[in-house]
């Protein structure tokens, strides 16, 4: 089926999310690919890019707002030709309690059509906040949300409008946390679920995160996807990390840590909506790592995919 067969403008049934294209295994895009892309393009099914990339934006209410960056906007114009684009945002700042960028909404929505995402997402967090001046400043790291109702409100709300605004099925990523907010309402699995049979979202269940998670604050990362609604994940996302001050970090540092690889195996095996597998790494770890590394990694992966496909 072609990607616009699933566009819907509000919530999303999990009818809806079975009939997305299955692609199997892909990569996100860093500024270290390009040789790759080039020259193992073959290596994937679909490409993942954060669009925030390759554009420069020049705030809001600025006309024009947003520049394409040429050469590497190019170069997606080609790679786009032979394989599905998949948009993974880092910028739409859900979670941002006094602010919400419409802007920032459209300019998906304009990359949607332009190379037919089938699906898009972001991260249920936020990096934005209101800086004295009352222009919006950027926090170093997404910061994840509380479990409250009233967070679970004003998320519904933005979830929808962001619906309405790009055609087709809207995933949150799971987040990665370094220290445990006291006396929420709910647990994640519990509050994820929420979200999504509300709004009808997707999830982007990044199972590295899970991980992290479950190393730095001890529960057991099976029993955390079984309490998920694994029909809502459509993509998943694997990665490696790194040990920092006595805490394992999300660092995207080369190959996927041994764990991640056997809780890929349990998330293909259970959740029947899925269709991706991203493989995401620092640009800064492609030099120990190179092609051949990214070549294994991808494999590795389609092995797992392949399994229960």
């Amino acid at each position: 089926m072609t990607p616009t067969a699933a566009a819907s403008t509000g919530p999303v049934s999990a009818d809806l999310l079975a009939a997305l294209p299955r692609y199997g295994v892909g990569v996100l895009y860093n500024a270290a690919l390009p040789g790759f892309l080039e020259d193992s393009w073959e290596e994937l099914d679909y490409l993942a890019v954060i669009p925030d990339r390759f554009w420069t934006d020049e705030g809001e209410g600025q006309v024009p707002r947003y520049t394409p960056v040429e050469a590497p906007t190019d170069l997606l114009d080609r790679v786009a030709r032979r394989l599905p684009i998949v948009g993974h945002s880092v910028g739409l700042s859900i979670g941002s309690a006094e602010m919400f960028d419409d802007e920032h909404v459209r300019q998906i929505a304009d990359w949607q059509r332009r190379y037919r995402m089938a699906w898009h997402s972001d991260h249920l967090s936020f990096l934005r906040v209101k800086g004295l001046d009352a222009h919006s400043q950027l926090a170093g790291l997404p910061i994840p949300v509380p479990y409250d109702h009233e967070v679970l409100d004003l998320l519904a709300q933005r979830v929808e409008q962001v619906q309405r605004a790009v055609p087709v099925p809207f995933l949150l990523e799971n987040n990665v946390y370094y220290v445990d907010l006291p006396d929420q309402d709910m647990t994640e699995p519990e509050f994820l679920n929420r979200l999504m049979h509300r709004t009808g979202c997707g999830l982007l269940l990044d199972v590295h995160n899970v991980h992290c998670n479950a190393t730095n604050h001890g529960f057991d990362p099976r029993e955390f996807i079984h309490a998920l609604d694994l029909t809502r994940v459509v993509e998943v996302h694997i990665a490696g990390g790194s040990d920092m001050a006595g805490m394992y970090t999300d660092s995207h540092a080369g190959p996927v840590a041994e764990p991640v690889w056997e809780l890929l195996d349990d998330v293909v095996a259970h959740a029947p909506n899925l269709c991706a597998v991203t493989f995401e790494f620092d640009e800064s770890y492609f030099p120990a790592l190179k092609s051949a590394g990214v070549r294994a990694e991808l494999r590795h992966a389609r092995e797992v995919w392949e399994r229960h496909h």
